[in-house]
């Protein structure tokens, strides 16, 4: 089992940044790949941002490209996720996933954590 809790959200207006951080404990022997997804009231979870285990090969969705970057310390067995210039779309509660195989869907990953909320004040 692997355990995973996020921090970091709150509130902030437009054009601020906040980072989130993901605390990964337990057996974390053969995760592939780690993502930051989030889900508005009414809406579906979608990925922000993933990355692959060995760091080489990051995804981000269009609408966060340039704005956002995921990064991991595994020494310190964290996930991050640096959020600038937000916006009041990127309101939603955000959540920290890791996958043993595949990265872009929510399907494709194995445990969760319980979510933070990010609400961006225009």
């Amino acid at each position: 089992q692997v355990q995973l809790v996020e921090s970091g959200g709150g509130l902030v207006q437009a054009g601020g940044s906040l980072r989130l951080s993901c605390a990964v404990s337990g057996r974390t022997f053969g995760i592939d790949a780690m993502g930051w997804f989030r889900q508005a009231p009414g809406k579906e979870r979608d990925l922000v941002a993933a990355i692959k285990r060995s760091g080489d090969t990051t995804y981000y969705a269009d609408s966060v490209k340039g704005r956002f970057t995921i990064s991991r310390d595994i020494a310190k067995n964290a996930l991050y996720l640096q959020m600038n210039r937000l916006n009041p779309e990127d309101t939603a509660v955000y959540y920290c996933g890791a996958s043993r195989f595949g990265y872009r869907l929510p399907t494709e990953y194995d445990y969760w954590g319980q979510g933070t909320q990010v609400t961006v004040s225009s």
